[in-house]
């Protein structure tokens, strides 16, 4: 199904259910549909055309729904922006992208006025909150309306959503999302989180930011394809939390940081909650350990990457104690795991994880060359160390660029990380090689600890060392009030290895 027909079909089987639910609104699928159908009218009207590509830079809200749909509906490409960019940024997406309009949210305006003052090479046109009719009355009857307004259906494998990559290993990436790898995305979820006791009539918790193809994939494609409803929470923040989970969430999905809040909160009403997954990063055993015992509950740990839309795995039986352990790859996605020379490992045996599968993206926007590089006969080389058990089930160990050779022996950050976080001052923790003339790579980890006195790097040491190979060891350990982080709380390794370069 072409995803612009997936709120039609939302509305027609789910009409009276109701699909958000946020601080100031609630609102059914009839009511999101007629909504999208108006704003796609105005769209049409700012001459938004079939294939056109529509930037969306809008906070958690029901306006980004209606957005992200209303362009869907016309045939035009949506590209979600990170709310959370410097001007500077936005401009590099922007002039990449190349939308025709830019849909942004008041609390944003100031960015976009900022654009004019960085290299844009052609303006898109603005349009802001005004755009947005929630006073007129929903007709009791809107088919005449759908009638109407006709949804212009693009091919199956035709781009639908652009989505610019972090960043965190160099400039964005736009990830180019066809209908085909969407929808099989969201069924592969489907499949997935009804092991993990999904029903219907479920109610989602929308806390991630929406721009992030993660809260994409399970607050948006997801539950509009099973007429669920969705808790919306405008950002992550302890206020806005508590007063979502106030409304009786059963699902929840959020990054490592998220749940390493709710556990610094100790008491938050997650009673209603039957189901948690995280992803968006390796999710730290000290996090999920800490969730344990503060709520007597699981996490999930997941894995996947935007490139595949995103998901890949989520361990739904929980039955090894160990984070890096994903589970079982989604039903109908292929995954090897090759060595340096392309041969594919043998079980248990770490090496690069490459996918196939109708999820897999198309490719990057406007750069073949690097398409070329990661996309090989339908394969993709995702980049990540990971192993396959004799029971398929998938574990991942880290970035292939994120491998520190010691010695001709590698070391894996991952492991070196979850030993640091044990430490029960450290709440954050990167381990990165650092250029050695006679080793090759030199283990230097980057510590944020709540309390930072003399000790703290004898106990970091002497914690390795009862946990590690000595070849393992960081050599040196850089301490601080926090690291640098993305909009979804992954460390930003690129800022730390430019720290390194210029001499800690």
């Amino acid at each position: 199904m072409y995803a612009g027909m997936l709120l039609k079909r939302a509305y027609e089987l789910f009409h009276d259910n109701v699909a958000l639910e946020a601080s100031d609104r609630t609102v059914t699928y009839r009511e999101l549909f007629y909504r999208t159908l108006c704003l796609g009218e105005t769209l049409k009207r700012h001459g938004v055309k079939p294939r056109d590509k529509v930037a969306l830079l809008y906070e958690n809200s029901p306006e980004f729904f209606v957005a992200y749909f209303a362009i869907w509906q016309c045939g035009a490409v949506v590209v979600p922006l990170n709310t959370f960019l410097h001007p500077k940024e936005l401009a590099y997406i922007i002039n990449d992208a190349a939308p025709s309009v830019l849909i942004v949210s008041p609390t944003h305006k100031k960015s976009c006025d900022a654009l004019s003052a960085e290299a844009v090479a052609t303006m898109p046109m603005i349009l802001s909150n005004e755009i947005f009719d929630w006073q007129t009355p929903v007709p009791e009857c809107i088919d005449d309306v759908a009638r109407h307004f006709e949804i212009c259906e693009l091919d199956l494998d035709e781009l639908c959503a652009l989505l610019y990559t972090s960043g965190t290993t160099g400039t964005p990436k736009g990830v180019m999302l066809s209908s085909r790898n969407v929808m099989t995305n969201a069924l592969q979820d489907y499949t997935r989180f009804t092991l993990l006791g999904m029903a219907t009539h479920e109610r989602f918790f929308c806390v991630l930011p929406l721009f992030h193809v993660f809260a994409q994939n399970t607050c948006l494609w997801l539950p509009m394809m099973v007429g669920a409803t969705v808790i919306i929470v405008t950002r992550i923040e302890r206020s806005l939390i508590l007063d979502g989970l106030r409304k009786k969430p059963t699902l929840f999905f959020g990054m490592p940081a998220l749940y390493g809040l709710l556990c610094l909160m100790k008491k938050a009403p997650l009673d209603s909650v039957k189901m948690f997954i995280s992803g968006a990063d390796m999710l730290p055993a000290k996090i999920s350990s800490l969730f344990s015992i503060v709520y007597g509950r699981k996490i999930s740990p997941g894995y996947g990457l935007s490139e595949a839309a995103p998901v890949v795995a989520v361990n739904h039986e929980n039955y090894n104690s160990s984070t890096i352990v994903v589970g079982l790859p989604v039903v109908g996605l292929s995954c090897e795991i090759r060595d340096d020379a392309g041969t594919v490992c043998e079980p248990d045996t770490i090496g690069t994880l490459w996918l196939k599968g109708d999820n897999v993206m198309l490719g990057y926007y406007q750069a073949p060359h690097l398409t070329q590089q990661v996309l090989v006969d339908g394969w993709l080389n995702t980049g990540d160390l990971a192993s396959i058990d004799t029971s398929g089930r998938l574990a991942i160990h880290g970035r292939t660029k994120d491998v520190i050779i010691h010695k001709g022996f590698n070391i894996y950050p991952a492991e070196v990380e979850n030993v640091l976080l044990m430490h029960p001052s450290v709440f954050r923790a990167a381990v990165i090689g650092n250029s050695d003339p006679l080793t090759g790579q030199i283990p230097v980890a980057f510590v944020a600890a709540k309390v930072r006195d003399e000790k703290l790097e004898k106990d970091l040491r002497a914690l390795c060392v009862r946990n590690l190979a000595a070849y393992k060891i960081p050599r040196t350990f850089v301490c601080c009030d926090d690291l640098p982080v993305n909009a979804t709380g992954k460390v930003d390794k690129k800022q730390l290895r430019a720290t390194l370069d210029k001499g800690i």
